[in-house]
């Protein structure tokens, strides 16, 4: 199930979620879903759930490379979320 393909309503509800107070991760994150929207999984969309967690300076930190996941937030170094800032940080 965590392979499955986001549906659209949750597709939708994931895109105003990411919205940031901060130019540069709304950069990133339209990036991100113009590339990767039409194959975003479930597990995938939990993982940038998780992201949107974070204050705007560190989730740029995340973007940039500026810190390693471990020191934003242990709870965080899970799969889900490197995967997905893994595809973030393709489109910088």
């Amino acid at each position: 199930m965590d392979n499955e393909l986001i549906g659209e309503r949750d597709l939708s509800k994931l895109k105003w979620r990411c919205r940031r107070g901060l130019l540069e991760n709304d950069l990133f994150i339209a990036r991100f879903f113009r590339k990767f929207e039409s194959t975003l999984t479930v597990r995938q969309s939990e993982g940038l759930n998780a992201l949107m967690e974070l204050s705007d300076n560190d989730l740029l930190d995340l973007h940039l490379g500026r810190k390693p996941l471990v020191q934003v937030d242990t709870d965080l170094d899970r799969e889900d979320v490197r995967e997905v800032l893994n595809m973030l940080r393709e489109n910088c």
